[in-house]
């Protein structure tokens, strides 16, 4: 059990992390990518994760298992 918890524990703060870091660190500035320098460039933030995939993955899972869930019910109770 304390395995388990573990796990949910790491993937937790692990996906935490990473969209705390995304959403605190600024994005890259439309100035910036404009100003035309090598180093500004190179300096842009990108984002570690792509917020809208993963939104639209979990919507996907959780329409699929409210869709099994309820072949399931509806075949259990006859």
């Amino acid at each position: 059990m304390r395995v388990l918890f573990g796990m949910i524990l790491g993937v937790a703060l692990t996906v935490g992390a990473a969209f705390v870091s995304d959403t605190w660190s600024g994005g890259s500035d439309a100035t910036s990518a404009t100003s035309g320098s090598a180093e500004s460039v190179s300096a842009d933030h990108r984002n570690m994760v792509n917020w809208d995939v993963v939104a639209e993955n979990v919507r996907i899972v959780s329409r699929r298992a409210r869709e099994a869930w309820s072949t399931l019910s509806h075949k259990v109770t006859g």
